[in-house]
């Protein structure tokens, strides 16, 4: 009988165990052991900034993001429209801020033309600030998401923070090791070229801590004002005095033995990552109407999600229970955040490409353990849809 394929799992085949022995020997498994800084200079130097600072989550990094770039109560945000839900929350609701919704390009991340004619012909500038028409509040941020993996269009939305004097927050929490390898960016890693960056290692990204994220920024100010909010805020560690409202956001000990074990297997996951992701578009693109979502030029992309564009004969959802009936399991694409609980309200712009990856967009399996073997049932099951 064939067994189950998963769309995404963690690969623990380093020296994770030997790591968390350690701490677990040494009674060191809070957010205290001394592994959590180890990590933090890991993933600085992988990345080539000065430092980070390791949180409990990515929502947790993106909420200090928000405090930490001063996105302030009544605010508005740029957000895309086709994201996972943690990008937008904890940069808007948390903080009291409004998200302005954006639809994609064709990479699935957000279109930075349609950003640039909301800023351009829905604003004002007053003062060195951009204004909402409309609403009259003040737009102070951006929100990017490298979505999947795949490298967003940084030059461009760098021009319109400049231009428009916004905070420019990179949500790479899907993106660690995408990086440019052309152009005036070539060498920079999605995440360090904003004002902020963010990684997440939930359980099913390229690599894991189970749980656990990065706030970076390549200003040492912020990444310090960031540890300092997710462990409380404290000043005085023995009279236990606060100085402002924290958070209990620190990554512990435990977490960052797993993550410095990935971090030494994350470029041998992205090598075999992009194996499979060929022998997929080898198989797939072209045929029967199937195409894969491609990875923008000019850059070398984690590749952690395979999209796959269904020909418009074949429903998504049909698809999706088709394939698990074989043991092969796969999911959509996000439903669009403005159609969703609180955020009905909030504006929109140009969202036809989101709704479009909506209804066609089917992600494969793409786990750093998928065999070729395996990669081949999968081609094999898609093709006799």
């Amino acid at each position: 009988m064939s067994s189950f394929i998963p769309l995404s799992i963690p690969n623990f085949c380093g020296n994770e165990k030997k790591y968390v022995d350690d701490a677990l020997d040494g009674a060191w498994v809070s957010t205290s052991g001394a592994k959590v800084n180890e990590m933090e200079e890991c993933v600085a130097s992988y990345v080539g900034v000065s430092a980070v600072t390791a949180c409990s989550s990515g929502s947790t990094a993106l909420h200090l993001s928000a405090i930490v770039g001063g996105i302030q109560r009544g605010d508005e945000v740029i957000v895309p429209a086709l994201t996972f839900i943690a990008s937008v929350n904890p940069t808007t609701r948390y903080v009291g801020a409004e998200p302005v919704f954006i639809g994609c390009d064709e990479t699935a991340t957000m279109d930075p033309d349609t950003v640039e004619d909301f800023c351009a012909n829905h604003c004002t500038m007053r003062d060195g600030k951009l204004y909402n028409d409309k609403t009259g509040a003040h737009v102070s941020a951006i929100v990017l998401v490298h979505v999947f993996g795949n490298m967003a269009d940084v030059p461009r939305f760098l021009e319109i923070a400049k231009k428009y004097n916004l905070l420019l927050i990179e949500d790479a929490a899907e993106a660690i090791g995408t990086k440019y390898t052309e152009g005036p960016l070539a060498g920079s890693f999605a995440g360090t070229m904003g004002d902020i960056g963010v990684y997440s290692f939930n359980g099913n990204k390229i690599i894991t801590t189970g749980t656990g994220g990065i706030f970076l920024s390549k200003r040492p100010e912020w990444v310090a004002r960031a540890k300092h909010l997710s462990t409380q805020s404290k000043t005085d560690v023995l009279h236990f005095v606060h100085d402002e409202v924290g958070y209990n956001y620190r990554m512990t000990n435990i977490d960052a033995c797993l993550g410095l074990a990935q971090m030494e297997l994350l470029e041998g996951f992205i090598e075999h990552k992009i194996e499979r992701y060929e022998q997929y578009c080898s198989a797939l693109d072209g045929v029967k109407g199937f195409s894969m979502l491609p990875f923008r030029e000019g850059t070398r992309s984690n590749h952690w999600f395979y999209s796959l564009l269904l020909p418009d004969r074949l429903d998504r959802d049909d698809v999706i229970a088709r394939l698990q009936d074989q043991k092969i399991q796969t999911r959509p694409v996000w439903s669009l955040i403005p159609e969703q609980c609180d955020y009905q309200r909030n504006e929109t712009f140009n969202l036809d490409q989101a709704k479009e990856f909506r209804r066609r967009i089917v992600n494969i399996p793409c786990s750093t353990n998928l065999t070729e073997e395996d990669c081949n049932r999968v081609i094999d099951a898609i093709l006799a849809l």
